[in-house]
């Protein structure tokens, strides 16, 4: 099957999303194997199309017009497992990959269990929790450029830093990752601690984007918000966590308008009360243009 037989039109992107929200996408296309991103590269070389990767769906705000260009989900989820040394694909469970690996007794992953993102959003964003980040046990990352190439690059070639990878000022698809992990009799405990704790401190199982500003150095921004008596402020359907300062939920009916109207909200009032400027870690996704007489609703 061509690609242009395999790419559907008006896919409704808030069933993709952790948050539930956004509208349609121009094209949209599912990749299950390397050939088929190298192949969905250069399609998109050869139409000039503005592109989105999309793994889980988290940490990500769909606008409420969608996407007018082509959204990737990334399905590789390939697992090779050979004593300290793992290689998955790049739609593979982060947190499915930090449970399996401290099943088997090998640490450097357990951070992950609970983060709701795949391999290659957290190599993306060098996802971290709990002191520890991606890159710590980073080997190397296998992408595919703009013309289709493979490219395999090992972790000293490649520039991380708090939630920053190299990755974000490259338009390129990642396809694989490779950690290297240590013999360690108590990550398989270390890591259940992790989940426990996630679960009864974090709204999970609500309709969220994960963490929503990035953590000034001297105190977590959840606790910033909740010192500012935000936690449950709301734009419409959108509210901050009652349960997490950091968390904004979607109560069912929220706009991406009314997301980013509460993220407005609550950084001009922690401004307002400390001085202090929070940064986004959820990544608004813009529409790209307007097309008259579309509908682009869900």
């Amino acid at each position: 099957m061509s690609i242009e037989d395999r790419i559907e039109r008006g896919k409704c992107l808030k069933e993709l999303s952790t948050f539930g929200i956004g509208g349609k996408a121009r094209f949209f296309l599912s990749v299950h194997t390397l050939e088929e991103m190298q192949e969905a590269a250069r399609y998109i070389k050869q139409n000039a199309l503005p592109f989105w990767v999309l793994g889980k769906g988290s940490n990500v705000l769909f606008d409420d017009r969608g996407f007018d260009g082509l959204v990737i989900l990334n399905k590789i989820d390939f697992f090779h497992f050979d004593e300290g040394r793992v290689e998955v694909g790049a739609g593979y469970s982060f947190s499915l990959l930090g449970a399996k690996t401290a099943k088997k007794g090998w640490s450097g992953l357990e951070f992950a269990s609970g983060i709701p993102g795949t391999v290659g959003g957290a190599i993306y964003m060098n996802a971290g929790a709990n002191g520890f980040e991606t890159q710590d046990s980073l080997a190397s990352v296998t992408y595919v450029d703009g013309a289709g190439n493979v490219i395999k690059k090992f972790r000293d070639a490649l520039t991380f830093s708090y939630r920053f990878s190299s990755f974000q000022k490259m338009d390129v698809m990642i396809v694989a990752g490779e950690f290297k992990l240590r013999k360690r009799g108590e990550a398989r405990e270390e890591q259940l601690e992790i989940i426990e704790y996630r679960t009864r401190t974090q709204p999970y199982g609500e309709k969220s984007a994960g963490c929503v500003f990035r953590n000034p150095e001297d105190i977590a921004a959840g606790a910033l918000i909740e010192q500012c008596g935000l936690k449950g402020k709301k734009v419409g359907g959108a509210e901050v966590s009652t349960k997490h300062g950091n968390f904004i939920v979607n109560r069912g009916s929220a706009t991406a308008k009314e997301v980013m109207e509460l993220i407005a909200l609550v950084k001009g009032e922690i401004k307002k009360q400390t001085g202090r400027d929070l940064e986004m870690e959820v990544r608004p996704v813009p529409y790209q243009r307007e097309r008259d007489g579309t509908d682009v609703s869900c």
